[in-house]
């Protein structure tokens, strides 16, 4: 049988907690153990390893149902040998878009490295494996001492892999590689945010891996920036158990993600700090079950992590939060919880590119189980796409303005020094489109076009007042219903869109609704549902040139017409039974 992590000498162990790690993890485990005879076949050296962990925590573990499984034994020696069979002469592993690559194997040893841990303190039973793992950490290691990253947390991924190398493997070279890296400084703005802004890379790489190495080289100053992080987070996380996103600069900038990957950094920095606010959260991010196979070896690494909780501490509302680094703000009351964002990328870099924060969406609203997934404002201006605010600004408590000024221009002939007698001139990009114009040598007229959006956050919802000033254009705000409610008050036209006017709507889903009014202060009447030229959205041409879009589905109310135009939305969460 195999030798036992003593828990359980510990003060307050929490043996609920185990047992539901140890099921998640037997729900992977068990049937690649049913199937032990089979070599895996298609699977990535990612899951790979990341299946050889749990199969010898599994096996560790008294409450798994694999605890000292010989098939457990067998099915990881499989796993082991195609792992073997996909990493390159160079140790670095092969499959992925990224080619040859040392962040993206960082993440593979960090698990070979666990497992190692795991499988030497096992007794002979995991001699096999533990040798197996140890050939794997050491035919990777020179790559990952020399190898470069090309994203902010594949530094911290990468750092992290060299600490367990180390932990395993003591290796000077390793721990001077880590300071080279560390030195460049952990990327946490003054918010708590990481440089990438998102929940995503935050819960599953830049915290993970800096308490990693934080533990190894007894730097408490990176598991402060990690609870700096999950300071801030506790304002981000929205009424559904969700964690926002729309101001990330990575791929869940347009997906919601949830609270549940959090919950190991949450749990474990309320037991080492005693901090009641992250206990409530852990217990939040737990509150649906445990589903994550990884968590029993982070039990048996990190023997904190299985601690009773602290006592929660409850939140307090109302609750407010300004994100001066990302233009992002939020409100939670009772009835409500609004998000404001005018922090895009997209004004700045004047272009659509993965690794910035392009979500034009600036304003969303919850009400219980309504709600208003995203505010989006369209102007006919060029092309140019939504509004994107440049510059947010807090003008008063709870109180803020969003700006944006678009310019085009058209190009006067260019004087005569810079004519060629051929006609040939050098490509140019204008900020709009690209031409053989030489555009730079060129006088220009300009035409503008100024966006603001003033909002007010109340007890129950938000005020919005939007003034669009420069030529006559089409404009259209759309708000984006997540899926579920009914609409009355407004005009049906389409493919689940609705047009508003006049009076008001309301959304509502079982007891809770949002009630939506908008009234013009200057310009034209809005536009009918017949204007359907009008009420839709456009991406704008950096999407629509390559055949794309970042266009929302499910309820859209539209309301619009053509600027220039002041308008006041109002927007009011009602529920029958509040939050508390």
């Amino acid at each position: 049988m195999p030798s036992e992590f003593d828990h359980e000498s510990d003060h307050g162990f929490d043996h609920e907690f185990v047992r539901a790690a140890a099921r998640a993890a037997d729900r992977l485990a068990a049937p690649l153990a049913a199937d032990c005879d089979e070599e895996p076949a298609g699977v990535t050296h990612r899951a790979l390893a990341r299946r050889v962990k749990t199969l010898v925590a599994a096996y560790r573990c008294p409450d798994s149902a694999l605890h000292g499984s010989g098939r457990a034994v067998t099915a990881a020696t499989n796993h082991l040998h195609a792992l073997r069979n996909v990493q390159t002469a160079t140790g670095l592993f092969a499959g992925g878009d990224n080619v040859q690559s040392p962040p993206d194997s960082a993440f593979t040893v960090n698990d070979v490295c666990d497992a190692h841990v795991l499988a030497a303190g096992a007794g002979p039973q995991l001699r096999d494996v533990t040798a197996a793992l140890g050939q794997i950490a050491d035919a990777a290691t020179a790559s990952l001492l020399t190898g470069g990253v090309h994203t902010p947390n594949h530094r911290w991924e990468l750092c992290a892999a060299l600490a367990r190398l180390h932990r395993s493997f003591p290796d000077d070279r390793l721990l001077d590689r880590i300071e080279e890296w560390l030195a460049e400084g952990v990327d946490i703005d003054a918010e708590g945010l990481y440089s990438e802004r998102s929940a995503n890379y935050a819960a599953h790489v830049s915290n993970p891996s800096l308490l990693l190495l934080a533990d190894v080289l007894d730097r408490a100053d990176l598991q402060d920036a990690v609870e700096r992080n999950l300071s801030t987070t506790l304002d981000l996380i929205a009424p559904d158990g969700t964690v926002e996103t729309v101001h990330s600069r990575r791929q869940d900038q347009n997906h919601p993600f949830p609270l549940a990957p959090f919950l190991p950094h949450y749990r474990l920095l309320a037991i080492r700090t005693g901090r009641g606010d992250f206990a409530r959260v852990a217990r939040l991010a737990g509150a649906d079950g445990i589903d994550d196979p990884d968590l029993l070896a982070e039990t048996l690494l990190a023997p904190d992590l299985c601690r009773t909780l602290p006592e929660p501490e409850a939140r307090t509302l109302p609750r407010d939060r300004y994100l001066t680094t990302a233009r992002l703000a939020t409100h939670t009351t009772a009835t409500a919880h609004t998000v404001v964002y005018g922090g895009s990328d997209v004004p700045e870099h004047r272009r659509i590119r993965s690794g910035l924060a392009c979500n034009p969406t600036f304003l969303r609203l919850f009400a219980g189980d309504a709600v208003l997934d995203a505010v989006r404002l369209s102007r006919g201006f060029f092309d140019l796409g939504p509004f994107r605010a440049a510059d947010m600004q807090r003008v008063g408590e709870r109180r803020y303005r969003l700006t944006q000024t678009l310019t085009a221009a058209y190009y006067q002939p260019l004087p005569p020094h810079w004519r060629q007698d051929d006609g040939a001139y050098r490509m140019a990009d204008e900020g709009r489109f690209s031409a053989a114009m030489a555009f730079p040598d060129r006088p220009r007229d300009e035409v503008t076009h100024t966006t603001r959006v003033d909002v007010d956050l109340t007890q129950d919802g938000v005020d919005l007042r939007i003034d669009l000033s420069g030529p006559r254009v089409p404009w259209a705000l759309e708000l984006t219903f997540r899926a579920g409610g009914v609409t009355q008050g407004a005009v049906p036209i389409g493919d689940g869109r609705w047009c508003l006017t006049t009076g008001a709507m309301t959304y509502r889903v079982g007891d809770d609704e949002i009630r939506v009014e908008a009234c013009v202060d200057s310009g034209e009447p809005l536009a009918g549902p017949e204007s359907g030229d009008v009420l839709r959205y456009d991406p704008g041409q950096d999407y629509t040139v390559a055949g794309g879009t970042d266009a929302t589905t499910g309820n859209r109310l539209y309301i619009g017409g053509q600027g220039p135009q002041t308008l006041t939305v109002t927007l009011r969460a009602h529920r029958t039974t509040p939050t508390t």
